[in-house]
Parts: structure tokens; C-alpha cells; sequence
């Protein structure tokens, strides 16, 4: 017993300070742009990034809040998040479910036409998207926003839904067959259920991404009205300085949002995580 403790203590010690290392790496940028935040703009260029302020400039949050417009486009990324993330999951699960548990002709080429659509990037199609946008009508407003954020998310919401949902178990739905349950049924009332940690997980990432995209945002939503957050945080760069205090500063506030939400389904996206690790 003794000697197996000994030999676990050196793995546990180095894991301790890997996760140690992890943490303070992930941390380390956030406190950075905390402290930069709390800086006048001469403090910032008498300390430097790395250094410690000489004054607090708690001033710099409201204002940044105001330069940025915060309360308007926080509400636009907050709405479009929303509405684009549990939209994009539903799709992306129907498409999913239909491949995986259904008898799909083709199928197989299919999901291989879905995901290289994952391979596309972004910047080539902002031009065609535009004039696609611009010709339906669609410009500046949230479903001209929303149906691009969902179309460029499906493929690789497929690949990863389509992966999980073959770990299911099929006798599952042969059992709800049995009860008289239809596709749907099934879907709803065993795959969903069992995929929670899953789509909890996919939940996370897809606010993040969908929380930061700019590309997209800056071509289709060109009303300041409309902007999201990223676009708003154009303010603090002009054509003669920038100002680096309030930007990180409006960039902590920004960023406020997407730690509630990863908090509020913390445990959920670990599992999720994990899920299929362990076979059985």
C-alpha cells in the first residue's frame, strides 16, 4: 500500500503543477487586460503592460461603456447569441439524428458534403454572402445576421452531433419502437436526453464563437445600431491613436456575458467533454 502511494505522489505533484502552469497561462491575459483597464493613458506608458497601475482609473469602465455604446450592442450580441445558438443546435441535431439513426440514401455523402462545408473559410464567401444579403432585403437586420451565423456553424455541428449520436445505443430505439414511438418520439424522448452533456458542451462553444465573430458582422450589419460587441470595440482605435486603457476595459466588460454562460453550464460542459471517454 505504501509503496503504491509512493508511486502515485510524483504523478499527482506533476499533474498539480501542469494544471498549475494551464491555469496561470489561461489567467495571465485576462489579468493583463484587467490591470491595463485600471491604467491612465500616461501610467500605461510609464509602467508598461506588465506592470502594476500607480493610479486607479476606475473611470476608464464608464466610459468605455459609453464609447462603446455597451448597452445597445451588448443587447444585439445577447439577442443574435440567443436566438442563432439554440437554432443552430436544433438544425445541426435533426441532421444528426436523420443520419445516424435513420435509413438516409446516400447518407454517407451527405454528411461528407455537410462537413466540407466546415473547410470553406469565412473571407472567401463575405463577398457573395453580401450581395446574397443585400438582394433579399436582409441587410442590417438580425435574420440576415442569423441565417449565415447558422448556415457557416451546421458542419461542424454535424461532425461532432453525428459522432455522439452513433455512441447511442440502437437497441434504445428499438425498445421505444416496441412502445410505439415514432421517429420523432425517438428523437425527442431518447436521443435528446442522452445527448444533454453533448449539446450543453456544443452550447458553450458555439456562444463563444458566435460572441466573438467579426467578419460576418462587419459586412452584414453596418448600422452602429446594429453592431454586436466586437464590431463596437472599433471606437478605440482612431486614425491618430488608440486608446488602450478604455479598450480593455470595454474588452473586460465584453467578456463578463460569456463566463455567466460557461458558468451556468459548467458542469454540463464537462461532461459533455468527457462523454465517450469511457466506454461502457
Amino acid at each position: 500500500m505504501r509503496a503504491r502511494i509512493a508511486n502515485s505522489d510524483p504523478v499527482k505533484v506533476v499533474l498539480w503543477i501542469t494544471l498549475l502552469v494551464v491555469a496561470v497561462i489561461w489567467i495571465a491575459p485576462v489579468l493583463f487586460i484587467f490591470l491595463t483597464a485600471l491604467k491612465t493613458r500616461p501610467d500605461l506608458i510609464a509602467t508598461g503592460t506588465f506592470g502594476l497601475p500607480t493610479e486607479i482609473a476606475w473611470e476608464n469602465f464608464p466610459k468605455a461603456w459609453d464609447k462603446a455604446n455597451l448597452s445597445t450592442t451588448m443587447v444585439n450580441s445577447l439577442i443574435i447569441s440567443f436566438l442563432k445558438v439554440p437554432l443552430g443546435i436544433f438544425v445541426s441535431s435533426l441532421a444528426a439524428f436523420a443520419l445516424t439513426r435513420l435509413r438516409v440514401p446516400l447518407g454517407r455523402v451527405f454528411l461528407a458534403v455537410i462537413i466540407m462545408g466546415a473547410m470553406i473559410p469565412v473571407q472567401v464567401a463575405l463577398a457573395p454572402l453580401f450581395r446574397l444579403i443585400l438582394g433579399l432585403g436582409l441587410l442590417n437586420q438580425y435574420v440576415g445576421i442569423l441565417l449565415p451565423y447558422i448556415a457557416f456553424g451546421v458542419p461542424f455541428q454535424v461532425f461532432l452531433l453525428t459522432a455522439f449520436f452513433k455512441s447511442i445505443p440502437r437497441e434504445l430505439d428499438e425498445a421505444a419502437r416496441i412502445d410505439g414511438a415514432s421517429a420523432w418520439g425517438i428523437y425527442r424522448r431518447v436521443i435528446i436526453p442522452l445527448a444533454l452533456p453533448a449539446l450543453a458542451a456544443l452550447f458553450v462553444l458555439d456562444f463563444v464563437a458566435t460572441w466573438n465573430e467579426f467578419g460576418i458582422a462587419l459586412v452584414i450589419l453596418q448600422r452602429q445600431d446594429m453592431w454586436t460587441v466586437p464590431l463596437s470595440l472599433q471606437a478605440f482605435t482612431g486614425q491618430f491613436g488608440n486608446n488602450y486603457t478604455q479598450l480593455n476595459a470595454a474588452i473586460f466588460m465584453s467578456i463578463i456575458p460569456v463566463i455567466i454562460v460557461y458558468l451556468l453550464l459548467q458542469r454540463y460542459f464537462v461532461a459533455g467533454l468527457t462523454s465517450g471517454a469511457v466506454k461502457g
